[in-house]
């Protein structure tokens, strides 16, 4: 059995990788995306832009013919959302995973008070994956999350760390509860 090390050593370094820049998304319709992040999270609205067919594009993302218009937002914290509408090719797939299936992904968040944002992102048509669950014992003791998937497929996790005395959301560097 693999340690919790999972054998591996570090090579970040050697990588060069310096940070995470942004997450994207592909969605259906860029205005109904930016509704959501913007309006119902809060997020800052950075930029729009249109991308017309060109080799540089089709380089890029793979796809020959691509057009798309991008948008970014910015989280609180910092982290940048990208979001991507694609006006070509005309061959373009939904692609709805459920949690298990591979390829799968979700970007998390971690939250002060779960329970409004759960109001205000269901009322935004995004779905509920489950009842908000909290973990019991460990490092993450009284964590609340849950999973929310949206209209474009893209899930979404909420985490709320546990209420400190003073009645908020205790400020953990992360969801393992590093210090």
């Amino acid at each position: 059995m693999i340690g919790a090390d999972h054998g591996c050593k570090s090579n970040a370094v050697g990588a060069g990788i310096t940070r995470a820049d942004h997450t994207g998304f592909t969605v259906a319709s860029l205005d109904e995306a930016l509704k959501f992040w913007v309006d119902v999270l809060g997020f800052r609205f950075v930029t729009r832009n249109y991308y017309p067919p060109s080799e540089f594009l089709d380089n890029v993302v793979g796809v020959p013919g691509a057009a798309l218009t991008l948008a970014m937002v910015e989280a609180p914290g910092g982290h940048l959302i990208e979001l991507l509408e694609y006006s070509a090719p005309e061959d373009r797939q939904y692609f709805r995973p459920r949690a298990c299936d591979v390829g799968s992904v979700h970007l998390a968040f971690l939250i002060d008070d779960l329970d409004p944002l759960l109001a205000r992102i269901e009322k935004a048509g995004w779905l509920r994956l489950g009842e908000p669950q909290t973990v019991r014992g460990g490092a993450r003791d009284g964590l609340r999350l849950f999973y929310a998937r949206g209209p474009d497929g893209v899930t979404v996790e909420f985490l709320q760390p546990p209420r400190g005395s003073d009645g908020h959301a205790a400020k953990w560097k992360n969801s393992m509860n590093e210090s």
